[in-house]
């Protein structure tokens, strides 16, 4: 798997939303990247037991869904969309269910553009089930085999990108989170999390390869970083923590790009300004307009760069306007129609300045995710080259990012939370400079948590 070791985008300046160096033809005549940012919306069902007996009635939420949210895009004159479909675990472990939704989704997808000339693409994102056993089984078994089955499956029933939330080394770093244990951190963003991530994605590549038109969309560290953002929204660990982690998590999704995948990247991916600024892949994003799923500290800062913009998800229940789906269809296309009238009208660089400095001073979090901070974390992953390195380096880049601001006065921390930075600092900078040196040095604590050959010989050699 060759390294990317030049960024495609050098000068923050040049981060922006709409706009990316490599755009993507997808779908029904969309284009990703070229000029214009399009909504992403992804929608679930409301609670509902998933089984034979449910399936009629579920495929009658998804009938709804669709035709009330290709409505909606319709009478507001959206230019394009994108519809996501997350599996729920259940379609994923029996692939036939999954690909039948892909399907319908597609279906209607294609008469919205015969008829009224809708340009839409459809990303299918099964969900990766191999981390059900424990230890998982990340290579084989019946997980892998299901899993395997419902990409195969949604690809050839109609998925225009294929996506996946992927979960290798996600095993250890739960435990290290909760310990606030930065070698074990590092150990699954920087040395098995890209194991899994090569080993996975390179046959994600030849599944979309078999069928004409199938893009390989990316990866998303949900599992890591957004976790921890979480946990550092309740408080229960510091949010310095939860910045640094979101930095050391784009090398492990860098992986997807430089196996083939060629975006866009997922909307719960908030590295993918990264992924923008070295692979130069469009990009989804979500913030603001993402509440319905999950709150953050990065409400408009998300869309400072974006390609795509996401409402995450939402269930299909009724709000006062109508079915929520086709409410949030009504946000994203608003929000969007802002976005491309300040790019038309050359003022895109003033809106987005506007949403990076109207977050970026609240939370590191959102610090992190502004233009410069962007470039900076993106060209000292592509100066190294391996990446165990690279999320050293993301990681350390970071934090002396954090304390250059607060140095500064730009970012404003609690006590508490300096004091977590600083200890962090230290902990980075005590790191070995080599994976078997770290492995071996936390077989004793983590070795028991997961399976070596899920995770290739460099595993295998210092765990048995």
């Amino acid at each position: 798997m060759p390294a990317i070791s030049e960024i495609a985008i050098t000068d923050p300046n040049r981060l922006l939303f709409g706009v990316s160096p490599r755009p993507l033809k997808c779908g029904e005549e969309l284009v990703l990247g070229a000029g214009q940012v399009f909504p992403e919306v992804n929608f679930t069902l409301p609670s509902l037991t998933i089984g034979p007996d449910t399936w009629p009635e579920i495929l009658g939420h998804y009938n709804d869904m669709i035709e009330r949210v290709l409505k909606r895009a319709i009478s507001l004159h959206a230019p394009g969309l994108v519809i996501e479909f997350e599996l729920l675990p259940a379609m994923t472990e029996c692939p036939e269910w999954g690909a039948e939704i892909t399907g319908l989704l597609q279906q209607h997808m294609k008469e919205a553009h015969q008829k009224d000339g809708l340009r839409s693409a459809l990303r299918v994102t099964p969900t990766d089930i191999r981390e059900r056993s424990r230890p998982p089984q990340l290579r084989c078994g019946q997980e892998w085999e299901q899993l395997r089955e419902s990409l195969r499956l949604c690809a050839g029933a109609g998925a225009d990108i294929l996506s996946i939330e992927s979960v290798g080394g996600k095993e250890v770093h739960d435990r290290a989170l909760m310990d606030a244990d930065p070698r074990g951190i590092v150990a699954a963003l920087g040395i098995l999390a890209p194991l899994d991530m090569e080993w996975l994605w390179n046959r994600i590549i030849l599944i979309c390869g078999e069928i004409p038109g199938v893009i390989a969309g990316g990866d998303s560290a949900c599992g890591f970083a957004n976790t921890a953002m979480q946990l550092a929204g309740q408080r229960m660990l510091p949010e310095v923590l939860a910045a640094v982690i979101r930095a050391m998590s784009a090398p492990r999704s860098l992986v997807a790009y430089e196996c083939g995948a060629q975006g866009p990247s997922k909307d719960c991916a908030y590295e993918g300004p990264v992924m923008k600024a070295i692979a130069g892949v469009p990009i989804s994003m979500e913030g603001k307009s993402a509440a319905c799923a999950h709150f953050s500290p990065l409400g408009n800062v998300a869309a400072a760069m974006c390609d795509l913009w996401s409402n995450e998800s939402v269930q299909n229940v009724r709000l006062l306007a109508g079915s929520a789906p086709e409410v949030f269809t009504e946000i994203l296309e608003y929000d969007c129609r802002l976005m491309n009238t300040a790019s038309s009208t050359g003022k895109a660089e003033m809106l987005r300045d506007l949403m990076v400095q109207s977050d970026e001073s609240h939370s590191p979090q959102a610090l992190l995710l502004s233009p410069g901070a962007t470039v900076e974390i993106a060209k000292a992953i592509a100066g190294e080259s391996t990446p165990y390195r690279r999320t050293i380096a993301a990681g350390r880049t970071a934090i002396e990012i954090l304390q250059r601001e607060l140095a500064k006065g730009s970012l404003q921390l609690k006590k508490r939370e300096i004091t977590w930075l600083q200890s962090l600092g230290s902990a980075m900078r005590e790191l070995p400079l080599s994976e078997e040196e770290l492995l071996s040095s936390i077989a004793a604590e983590y070795g028991s948590l997961f399976d070596e050959k899920s995770y290739g010989e460099l595993a295998i050699r210092h765990f048995r």
